[in-house]
């Protein structure tokens, strides 16, 4: 099946402006070359004898499961052996991987359609600005004909059981609401089904193929189940609740009786539960028993019997199976402590497919069979000649931060990724990795090319998950909601004060980092914790809140704004006034390194513009790159090779090198 897309947002772009004043002056001969698409201002030359040691560590791959044949036991992933993920199909698993696609953007989601063996559908990026457009690949014909209107944002594409229609989502009506659109693979022609108000994804066909189980996002803490008739439109919620209360519902799958599903919930629970949901009766039957994590994943088997779903527990994956008509959970395999998503039964099959990630081992993709208790391994992706057995094994910890909860000092958890203390004694520098969303969360996986800091440079890699991060029930994810953002900033200054409590780590040569939301939270740190910072790399990060919900794609404002916040309320816009970073950037005098994609449809360029030229008034150090064919983050191999040598290049002169003052106050 195709993969939901994260939502997102745009915006147009001074970068015309910025690379006339910021010609990339000529490199000299011993420097790498800065690709094409980057324009760089303030980066000095990077030799390339400094990036010789980064280039294994920069040639790792993975796999991620897309979906199995219909009819033969073979499955489709993306992996990616240019510069971009591309379509690859394996026949057996640790077979050959087939490569079928050879686009030049990246591909993020692609199923077979049913009773069809030559043909699939897949979604395609487009220079980064994520207005995804949905192909179908015929490979007996080699013809690949675009479906969508080739201009507008396009998520999901699933296919009805039989192969007939293909079901997605579209914003071409206004740029703004995800209506859902059928298209007929027969006659090649587009219907739109229902016209639809807000964010809506695609989860389900009924097993009549008569009807769609759809899910409309509100926000993260609130989010509903509806049913479509195809033919008619109509639209029939499945999970009423109360007026003035917030629920969320997220994932689903059709029953085999095509009246009754399976989805996760939150309702009357601090964490998700798996339930059995009867919609003409709210009947709500648990079924993930009294599990203090989130179920996360799920899937159902074509005969309905068997329902895989995962747990999140403390950030470890936790895989489950489960007999629909006794109630009882079947064995599971043992797998490494990591990660797994993308739960998929093969077709007719009571074997599920799966993407499992690890300190050790980037994603790829396992099977597992219950009935011949049989796990399999279909991919083993490169890590760049590397022995992978001396990547560090990440360490859970949890600090004291500045308030209570429950009567005793709340705490809060973190990933400590430490190098070898005989290779590398003594204290050791401080690289603070903090997540997006706000509603993310810091998982136990596969560093790739930041190995290179633990094994290569020494450094101790430190990821929180801050107040607000999911995970950890719906009360922790609240707690940074609205006038309280703040307080996930007094997180990192409760982690700056742990780390110097710590005999092995260096509290005077500690570096934050972050994209998006974490870009903020990097500026946020910089301009409350600055002296005791060594200096800063942000991507994609939002420097004003007021700017950043104006400018923002109108289909993603009022999600944005049911986490942040309504800027269009005074009392609120105040609050956003007071805190962004780029109105408090005077506070900001440490070196920062600044990434950004001109295309970035969620957080605009504007919002490193802004912060850039603000920084720069203080006469700190700001390195600064942008991609004109990137959005929300770099996914093209050259621009990503460059920028981590970029990066690394910054760690080796202000985290790695001696401490030194603050800049003078302008005027002193």
């Amino acid at each position: 099946m195709l993969r939901r897309f994260p939502a997102t947002l745009l915006l147009a772009s001074p970068l015309i402006a910025f690379a006339a004043r910021a010609a990339a002056p000529a490199q000299p001969a011993d420097a790498i070359p800065v690709p094409e698409a980057i324009v760089a201002k303030n980066v000095p030359p990077i030799p390339r004898t400094d990036v010789e040691a980064v280039r294994p560590y920069q040639n790792t791959r993975s796999a991620m499961l897309q979906d199995w044949h219909s009819s033969e036991r073979r499955i489709l992933i993306t992996t990616r052996f240019a510069d971009t993920a591309q379509l690859h199909e394996v026949k057996m698993p640790l077979g050959a991987r087939s490569q079928i696609t050879f686009e030049p953007e990246r591909i993020l989601g692609a199923a077979y359609r049913p009773g069809h063996p030559d043909q699939l559908v897949y979604a395609m990026d487009q220079g980064g600005a994520e207005n995804f457009q949905l192909y179908l690949r015929d490979r007996a014909s080699a013809r690949t004909r675009r479906i969508t209107d080739g201009v507008h944002r396009h998520l999901g594409g699933r296919w009805s059981r039989d192969g007939r229609l293909l079901a997605y989502t579209g914003n071409p009506r206004n740029g703004r609401d995800m209506d859902l659109y059928v298209w007929d693979a027969a006659s090649g022609t587009e219907r739109r089904v229902a016209e639809l108000p807000g964010d809506w994804g695609v989860l389900d066909w009924s097993p009549d193929n008569r009807r769609l189980l759809l899910q409309n996002a509100i926000s993260v803490h609130e989010s509903s189940l509806h049913a479509v008739d195809v033919a008619s439109g109509a639209l029939q919620a499945l999970t009423p609740r109360p007026p003035g209360t917030k629920v969320a519902y997220f994932g689903g799958r059709w029953a085999a009786d095509g009246r009754t599903l399976y989805t996760t919930t939150d309702r009357d629970a601090e964490f998700f539960r798996l339930i059995r949901l009867d919609p003409a009766t709210g009947r709500h039957d648990v079924l993930s028993g009294d599990l203090s994590w989130n179920v996360e994943e799920l899937d159902l088997s074509d005969d309905g019997r068997l329902l895989a779903f995962a747990t999140n527990e403390e950030g470890f994956s936790q895989l489950h199976l489960l007999d629909t008509a006794s109630g009882r959970q079947l064995a599971a395999p043992e797998l490494p402590r990591g990660t797994i998503d993308s739960l998929l039964f093969r077709p007719g099959s009571h074997e599920v497919g799966f993407r499992l990630v690890w300190a050790r081992s980037p994603s790829d993709v396992y099977s597992y069979d219950p009935e011949a208790k049989r796990l399999d391994r279909w991919t083993e992706s490169e890590v760049g000649g590397l022995d992978a057995s001396r990547f560090a094994i990440p360490e859970l910890v949890r600090f004291p931060t500045f308030d209570e909860a429950g009567g005793a000092r709340r705490t809060i958890p973190a990933w400590v990724y430490r190098p070898s203390a005989e290779r590398f004694p003594g204290p050791r520098p401080v690289l603070v990795s903090i997540h997006g969303g706000p509603e993310g969360q810091s998982r136990p996986g596969f560093l790739g090319v930041n190995n290179y800091l633990v094994e290569e440079k020494g450094v101790v890699l430190v990821y929180p998950n801050v107040r607000g991060s999911t995970g950890y029930g719906k009360t922790y994810g609240a707690l940074d909601n609205a006038t309280k953002r703040e307080d996930s900033v007094k997180d990192i200054g409760a982690l700056l004060d742990w780390i110097a409590t710590q005999p092995d780590l260096d509290a005077s040569r500690v570096m934050v980092m972050g994209g998006s939301y974490g870009g903020y939270m990097v500026l946020a740190s910089l301009v409350h914790y600055n002296d005791r910072l060594c200096c800063a790399y942000e991507s994609v990060g939002i420097s004003d809140y007021v700017t950043f919900l104006q400018n923002t794609q109108e289909y993603r404002r009022d999600l944005r704004r049911a986490e942040y916040g309504d800027e269009r309320d005074p009392a609120m816009r105040a609050f956003f006034e007071r805190i962004s970073p780029r109105r408090q950037a005077a506070k900001i005098r440490r070196p920062l390194l600044v990434a950004q994609g001109a295309n970035d449809p969620r957080v605009p360029l504007s919002e490193s513009e802004e912060i850039v030229r603000a920084v720069e008034a203080n006469g700190a150090p700001v390195w600064y790159l942008v991609a004109k064919d990137e959005g929300h983050g770099f996914a093209k191999k050259p621009n990503t090779d460059y920028l981590q040598a970029v990066l690394f290049e910054f760690i080796d002169r202000h985290l790695l090198a001696p401490r030194v003052a603050p800049p003078a106050e302008p005027g002193s």
